[in-house]
């Protein structure tokens, strides 16, 4: 992005934000795709810019002032752009809101918290972190941190609230208590207002946006542009559907033990020979249990995972399979219905997933198959019975290799 403060202005009655869009965004490829997505109308009602929701269709609308954006430089319109994208993007307009409801103090948070990620592409009037009064707020924090330490500060009158921020200022105390705190770069009004069904469609609609603009830049091999890593994964947290992994645990198991369902044929009561005897079923599943011996596998993960497994172990009976590259068969061993066990480490070096599917599907006998893995490793040969993989949420998000298996991150 080349800052154009010699460029020559655009005429206000001419200044269209679509037309430049384009321009502007061309080595923002992730933001391109989602500016697509979004409505764009220019209004002289607000200032300078801002993002709201039409409460009738559940869909956002970017609105800005054009004798603002005429007087930027190109550089600074881009900026805008991505702050007004970053307020839809994390949900700031549907109604992520703290306890206290939207505040002035709430609205500073959020544009400290994405302005964190635009230091030198907004006009100076936009608040950051580590400068004027906000000097002592590092950068790249959440706007829930911002938020409790603005409360922090206002309860202390330090920080942003010194006093001494506020001489020459002409202002005091405002009505929500902020102490002459400056005013937010853009509109933040009406945010938040809509009942609990629109903002749902509305939060519903722009991730589905947001995930074809990842999917879509991703598929083209355009990279992100920009986009700083922890912006990025914070953007692909938020459309990764939210997984229970001890639901899909227990649904896994529940599957499997349907999958072993054998009738027998009761014996007959002598009593009652002219009733029919029946069948039993018996429903104990065998699963096999591969656990990662690296050491990427952290002992908290492990701890929790098998925490889990000894509620489950009352149901099935599992087989436990330590591996790294590769099974050493006396470590193996069968846990019991009703047995309690605790975690241990018996191996140690790398990973290779071929050695206890093979081990698996040598055996036989498994009707289900998971694994506790950091997924390091190269893809493995197939399983014979259905395999389910369980990694940390890093892990489950950029797994080593592709594969059409569920892949669950266990959140600590």
């Amino acid at each position: 992005m080349s800052d154009e403060t010699t460029q020559k202005p655009t005429e206000v009655a001419d200044f269209d934000l679509d037309l430049h869009t384009y321009r502007l965004l061309q080595a923002e490829p992730f933001f391109a795709a989602l500016s697509r997505r979004i409505h764009k109308s220019s209004t002289t009602a607000i200032p300078t810019a801002g993002v709201k929701m039409n409460e009738g269709s559940g869909t956002f609308e970017m609105i800005y002032n054009p004798n603002f954006f005429a007087k930027l430089t190109d550089r600074e319109k881009l900026g805008v752009l991505m702050h007004e994208m970053y307020h839809i993007i994390f949900e700031h307009v549907t109604g992520r809101l703290p306890p206290e409801g939207m505040s002035k103090m709430w609205n500073i948070a959020t544009d400290l918290a994405i302005n964190s990620h635009l230091m030198d592409d907004l006009p100076k009037q936009g608040l950051f972190p580590t400068r004027d009064r906000f000097v002592s707020y590092p950068v790249g924090m959440s706007a829930e941190w911002y938020y409790s330490k603005l409360q922090q500060d206002r309860e202390n009158k330090e920080g942003a609230f010194d006093p001494e921020h506020n001489k020459g200022d002409g202002e005091g105390q405002d009505g929500d208590g902020d102490g002459g705190m400056p005013d937010s770069l853009d509109d933040h009004s009406g945010w938040g207002e809509a009942d609990q069904d629109t903002r749902q469609m509305a939060q519903e609609r722009m991730r589905q946006a947001v995930e074809d603009a990842v999917k879509e830049v991703q598929s083209k091999g355009q990279g992100w542009g920009n986009v700083s890593s922890g912006m990025r994964e914070r953007i692909i947290d938020m459309i990764t559907p939210k997984v229970d992994w001890r639901k899909v645990l227990r649904y896994f198991i529940k599957t499997s033990q349907r999958q072993n369902k054998r009738s027998t044929v009761r014996r007959v009561n002598p009593r009652y020979p002219y009733i029919h005897a029946g069948k039993k079923v018996n429903r104990t599943a065998k699963i096999a249990i591969s656990i990662d011996q690296s050491g990427s596998v952290s002992d908290q993960m492990l701890s929790a995972f098998f925490s889990e497994l000894n509620g489950l172990a009352q149901k099935v009976e599992f087989t436990v399979i330590p591996f790294d590259t590769r099974v050493d068969e006396s470590k193996v061993y069968v846990w019991k219905k009703g047995q309690r066990k605790q975690v241990e480490r018996v191996l140690c070096g790398g990973t290779c997933f071929d050695a206890p599917t093979k081990f698996v599907n040598d055996h036989g006998g498994f009707d289900g198959h998971i694994v506790l893995t950091d997924m390091e490793a190269p893809k493995p040969i197939p399983s014979k019975c259905q395999r389910i993989w369980f990694t940390t949420e890093q892990c489950a998000k950029n797994p080593y290799f592709q594969t059409n298996e569920k892949v669950i991150g266990i959140s600590m």
